[in-house]
């Protein structure tokens, strides 16, 4: 199969540099295999949306030389498609409605692991929708973290798939749409890694090929702590794109081409000398 590699922001604020770092890695891999690389905007979360940062994230992508290859996938127009690997999860038992507080969950470390929900059926309210986690243990090898193996019950109980609100969860749209895209191989950073025996338990509850691995390294701040949107992390500015990428190379030990007059030909250069070995398992720190 023909490689197909995948980004996929929320829009929870401005592209910043650890979702460049993302971005580039996974348009690297892409790019390097011959493939194709597909941007998917993760929009299924309303009360965490920044208004306009959709909107921004992919106006800045070009900006750094990043273009996608196919239009860009709106999971918020893809409700219909969960819906259907929702009635099928029921379909099958593997859901089941949970009315716990989180006082009842604090009992169990915020883990559920009954299997069941404990609590009685409230009519008042709407219930959270959870996958029955198996006492087993999932499997696989990343391309850059190696071998992992999980016990899905032990370490993430019984996950939401559908929250209160009707929302479903990341786990369940990201399984769902990394099979509608072809997506063979997932590429991003190693914050995910813990999710990922999630999603292929999923996959194969729902019929899903399973893709192929590779979570990179994290960019730090100097407290040592992970660069995201929700810790206000410094946005990275599309009219000067050339700092950023070079510290991105530079993160995902990639040699940094010492000449480059714009985007379009730093990543030219980058990919000439790109080597997926390089890429480093630890997380580094990214001085601003």
């Amino acid at each position: 199969m023909d490689y197909r590699g995948r980004f996929a922001p929320s829009p929870t604020g401005l592209l910043h540099f650890g979702s460049l770092v993302a971005a580039l890695g996974s348009w690297l891999r892409a790019r390097h295999a011959g493939g194709c690389w597909l941007v998917r905007m993760e929009d299924i979360d309303p009360p965490r949306e920044v208004p306009g940062s959709a909107d921004a994230i992919l106006a800045a992508l070009p900006a750094f030389g990043l273009v996608t290859d196919e239009p860009v996938l709106h999971q918020s127009q893809r409700l219909a498609a969960y819906d259907a690997a929702f009635a099928r999860l029921r379909a099958i038992d593997a859901v089941f409605p949970c009315w716990c507080s989180r006082s009842e969950l604090a009992a169990g470390a915020g883990l559920h692991r009954d299997g069941r929900c404990v609590a009685p059926p409230d009519p008042q309210r709407e219930p959270a929708w959870r996958l029955r986690a198996p006492d087993a243990a999932i499997a696989f090898d990343d391309a850059v973290q190696g071998s992992q193996q999980q016990n899905l019950r032990e370490a993430a109980g019984d996950f939401v798939i559908r929250r209160v609100e009707g929302l479903y969860s990341y786990q369940l749209a990201c399984v769902v749409d990394d099979a509608h895209q072809g997506v063979t191989e997932v590429v991003r950073g190693c914050d995910l890694l813990d999710s990922t025996p999630r999603q292929i338990h999923l996959q194969r509850l729902l019929d899903l090929p399973t893709p192929r691995y590779l979570h990179l390294p994290l960019a730090l701040d100097s407290m040592g702590h992970k660069l995201s949107k929700s810790a206000q992390a410094w946005p990275v500015d599309p009219d000067h794109p050339l700092p950023a990428l070079r510290r991105a190379l530079t993160l995902l030990g990639q040699p940094v081409p010492p000449d480059a007059a714009d985007a379009p030909a730093l990543l030219a250069a980058a990919l000439s000398r790109f080597d997926p070995a390089l890429i480093p398992k630890r997380s580094g720190c990214f001085a601003g």
